[in-house]
């Protein structure tokens, strides 16, 4: 489905930074995520609402490219001020990595494609247009802003499967949520509403479907104001002082956390739930 007109529900024609911006695959494979190249200001909009907007391998090659086309010599972004991630429809943000490929296509290509977007020298901004799941939590999670639609919901599945999660994604759910609310989402997988995504920091502001890109026009016009050489060195900052330990400390978490990730892909208890998932897909 590859008609960006084609979906109901709030879309980035209604932002005034992208609504005479055409929209074009960022890859030639089928339902790739469509890019808007603003003047300013980009916007991804994943392009699978029959499928809850979910990503598959291919996808994450080509956004991990196009993120590597954004940084230019001099380390920054240039013109290019910010970033939004969307999805398509009035459903789904996005459901996350394609169940199928968790087993047998998970590798650290999703991780390295979520780093580089957490550290591209722009702010990002994701625009959940509906509720997110999965590894698409962590793809928000990636973003500076985060602002979503009433009603929504989000849930990580990971501990349901049998899936330790990667390093990248405790990581950031501990540093941008806080353990009390990282604990509870990912040790239960329990699903939460609108309000406490809110109350736990996982949105930044909740508004009505229609208010959607009225309020990232918002974030868009404060963004343009700022400094972007200030921006992106305060974000790497801002980055590293969040990691806090020792390096030491940190490559021995690391490494502890790595190889109970690869443990837990190869166990019989994940390929089995994940079977037993997609028969009732």
């Amino acid at each position: 489905m590859n008609d960006h007109h084609a979906s109901k529900g709030p879309a980035p024609e209604a932002s005034t930074y992208f609504r005479d911006v055409p929209a074009t695959p960022i890859a030639a494979h089928a339902d790739a995520p469509l890019l808007y190249r603003g003047s300013q200001a980009w916007c991804l909009r994943l392009n699978r609402p029959q499928e809850h907007n979910r990503l598959d391998p291919a996808d994450i090659d080509a956004i991990s490219a196009l993120l590597a086309s954004m940084i230019g010599p001099d380390g920054t972004t240039g013109a290019i001020r910010s970033l939004v991630i969307t999805g398509t429809g009035e459903r789904t943000f996005s459901s996350g990595y394609t169940l199928d490929a968790i087993a047998t296509e998970l590798d650290d290509r999703f991780e390295r494609m979520l780093d580089a977007l957490e550290t591209l020298p722009c702010v990002t901004v994701a625009a959940l247009n509906g509720s997110v799941y999965g590894g698409a939590t962590d793809l928000a999670l990636c973003c500076d802003v985060r602002i979503g639609v009433r009603p929504s919901r989000m849930f990580m599945p990971a501990a349901h499967f049998g899936l330790h999660y990667y390093p990248g994604g405790l990581r950031r759910y501990v540093a941008r949520l806080g353990l009390p609310a990282a604990s509870r989402l990912m040790l239960t997988g329990i699903t939460i509403e609108t309000d406490e995504m809110l109350r736990i920091g996982f949105l930044a502001d909740a508004v009505a479907a229609n208010a959607l890109w009225p309020s990232v026009d918002t974030q868009l016009d404060a963004i343009s104001k700022t400094e972007p050489v200030a921006v992106a060195k305060m974000k790497q900052h801002l980055h590293r002082i969040a990691r806090d330990g020792s390096v030491g400390e940190q490559a021995a978490l690391e490494a502890s956390m790595r190889a109970a990730y690869t443990d837990s892909l190869r166990s019989e208890a994940l390929h089995a739930r994940l079977k037993a998932r997609l028969r009732k897909a």
